[in-house]
Formats: structure tokens, sequence, C-alpha cells
């Protein structure tokens, strides 16, 4: 493919990048469109994948029959075979009516088959069979279908290691691969990274009236040796970040630090930098830790409430025995029935069984007692301040620094 065709191409579908790699998976898209060969398009997440099926129907000369894109991972394995061959009324619940399927409504067309690595192993053997003979049956049904489909698929699977593990059909996956097309990887395109922030950060001024920003010679280094792992998918999302959060116009080193890690060997994914301030795995964690502590004072102050309970009936009982009374039970009767009161206790007694395994699981002492030298620590060793911090009662915190033996501290 000559320089003009490829322009061509870019231009069409908003393409941009020079990178050798790309310019190769765009080459063999063309070369491949016209025939019918089944195209496996392999990537990491985010580089861009869904742009080479849609190169190849358009300029394929089924170009005027229908193109779906279906993404294989978002539908659930219990409804898939239905939506990509269809069913018969009454096949299963909520089966109303029959269904033609994504295979009986793109004859003719072509399909996408986005992340094909997640499809079932049931329902790999259905594509199998629609590459091979063209025919699928119905969910439900008995009659054999025809169809004549293209279907471009991709992954960012190591098909390979699926198939060794044995959650992919090796045959299908040599019949998928027949004309394998390889995108690369953002972080080894080079100066496309500045190309396609221009880009998006322009698209960004256009769309929302903003001040278009730019990078400072410092910033545009570390764009590009920084490693993408979320590649150009990412790229976009802290583009836009910087368009409506910065302040300032050009992006220096400093302010791009803000939006990505520091460390620009990493291949940990941009954190997101607002108003309220940071978002962090560590406060994730911090804020877990908090709502396991509270349950276990909740689980607490549920046993104490329930042994209140208990003693209240077990008194009751016993007047109504010394009088003679024995209540007799009655449909319209507001008392509350002792079955219900005995699940209550026997959750209770749950509760208190998990509790004790949970050092074991979760090792909550170890949390909790982290959990209170902190608070201790910040309120400068305020008891009441700490608790209030830990969202717990005073008895529950004295209770806790005597058991983690933090009273002598």
């Amino acid at each position: 493919m000559n320089d003009k065709e490829l322009q061509r191409v870019k231009q069409r579908y908003n393409i941009v990048g020079n990178h050798s790699g790309l310019n190769r998976a765009l080459d063999v898209a063309l070369q491949v469109a016209p025939t019918d060969l089944s195209v496996l398009i392999i990537g990491e997440s985010g580089v861009g994948k869904e742009i080479i099926p849609r190169v190849i129907h358009d300029n394929s000369p089924r170009r005027r029959e229908k193109y779906f894109a279906i993404n294989c991972g978002s539908i659930p394995e219990g409804t898939i075979d239905s939506e990509l061959f269809g069913h018969e009324k009454g096949s299963f619940t909520g089966a109303v009516g029959e269904s033609e399927g994504y295979f009986g409504i793109a004859n003719k067309g072509t399909i996408f088959l986005d992340e094909v690595g997640e499809l079932p192993m049931a329902t790999q053997a259905r594509l199998l069979r629609v590459l091979e003979t063209g025919e699928y049956i119905r969910v439900g049904g008995q009659e054999i279908r025809k169809t004549d489909v293209r279907i471009v698929a991709a992954t960012n699977v190591n098909m390979r290691k699926a198939i060794s593990e044995g959650k992919f059909r090796e045959d299908l996956f040599y019949r998928l691969n027949t004309i394998p097309i390889q995108m690369p990887p953002l972080r080894d395109r080079g100066d496309d990274i500045l190309l396609l922030f221009r880009l998006f950060a322009l698209q960004m001024a256009d769309k929302y009236r903003l001040p278009k920003i730019t990078l400072a010679e410092d910033a545009k280094q570390i764009m590009l040796h920084y490693k993408w792992p979320g590649n150009v998918r990412q790229l976009k999302n802290i583009t836009e970040q910087m368009s409506v959060l910065s302040e300032q116009r050009e992006i220096t080193a400093e302010m791009l630090t803000h939006f990505i890690p520091r460390d620009m060997e990493t291949t940990q994914l941009a954190v997101v930098q607002g108003a309220g301030g940071s978002h962090t795995y560590e406060s994730e964690r911090d804020i877990l830790y908090k709502i396991l502590y509270e349950l276990r004072g909740n689980v607490s102050d549920l046993r104490r409430d329930l042994n209140n309970v208990r003693k209240q009936l077990e008194e009751s009982r016993q007047l109504n025995g010394a009088a003679g009374f024995q209540p007799i039970p009655s449909k319209s009767s507001n008392t509350l029935p002792a079955a219900p009161i005995k699940r209550q206790v026997d959750l209770v007694e749950d509760a208190e069984a998990e509790e004790i395994s949970e050092p074991e699981t979760l090792n909550l002492n170890d949390v909790g007692k982290q959990m209170v030298e902190k608070a201790l620590e910040r309120n400068g060793g305020n008891r009441k301040k700490a608790a209030q911090e830990l969202g717990i009662s005073d008895r529950t915190l004295y209770r806790r620094i005597k058991l983690y033996g933090l009273d002598n501290a």
C-alpha cells in the first residue's frame, strides 16, 4: 500500500500516528478486506483494535451489508448463545418469542467478536461449526440454519496460554487466526504519543470551548517514557482530565505528575487527582479496614441486644408459667412468634462463630489494633475523639484498648 492510500485510510477513520507497526496493521487489513478469510486482531486493551474490523468491512464486498460489533466479555454466559445464534419461543424462561440472533440478522455481512477469548467453551464449539460449515442451530431448536457471515475477532488474552490451560479450543484458534494482525502498544509508538495528545486536546477544546492545553518540553519527555498500561484509552482519559482540571494551559512536568505516576518505568495506571484530593489504593484499603472494624462492633452490639431479648423472653415465660397461663397462638395476634426470635438468636450464634474465626481469615485483631493505635495517635491519646473517628462507642473503644493491651502503652 502506497503512502497516499495509507493517508486516505487514516483520514477517513481519524487514525493518528506513523509507527511502522500501526502502518503494517492497516496494510494487512486492506489486503485481506476483499477476501472472506477470518482475521484475529491481537493486542493489549486500549490499543484501538476496534478500528481494524471497521476498515476490513468498509473495504470489502460486504460493505453495503450489516456490520455488528459484539463484546463477548460483556454478555452473561447464560444468554450469550441466544444472543449470537438466536432462540425458539419458549426455549427458556423469558423467551416469549423467537429471536434471529446476530448470526441470523448479519447474514451476508460482518460480525466483529471483541474479547473472543472470553467465550464459554460450549459457545466456542458452536462458533467453530459456523466457521467450518456456515451452519448453526437456535437455542431450543432442531432446524439447521445457514448463514454467510464474515468473522473478525479480537483478543487481549494470551491465546497460547489459554489453550494450554483448557480455556480456549485450539481448533477454533487456528480457524480464527487465518490472518493475524498485531496492534502495537502505545509505549512502542514513540512520537505517536504526542500526536495523539494533540488530537485529544484539540477535540476537548472544540467540544467544550476551552483553551487548548499544550505540553512543555519536560512534560513531553515524561509522556514519551511512561509505559502507558492503558494505552490509547488511558492517554485520552488523562488528556481530558488535564483539559478540564488544569488552570494553566501549558502542562509542565510537575503538573503532569499529578495525573501519571512519578516513576516513568511503572506500569501502574494513572492516579486521579481532583478538588477532593487523590484517590489511591492505600486510602481504599484504610476505608476497608475501617468498615471491617465497624462491622465487628455492630455484630457485638447485635449480640448484646439479642441477649437482652432472650432474657426478657425467659422472664416472661417464668411469669406466665407461675400464673398458670399458656399463650394460645393466633393468626391475628401481634405477639412476636417464637420461631423468628429463635432464628435471630441463631443468627447471633452464627455471627459469634464467624467472629471467632475472623482472626484466621481476615486477621481483624491485627487490623483492629492498628486502627486503634493510629486513631489514638492522631488524636493525641484522646479516647473520646478516637472513638468518634472510628465510629464506635467509648465503651467499645475502651474494651478494644484493654483487649489489645494498649492501656499500658
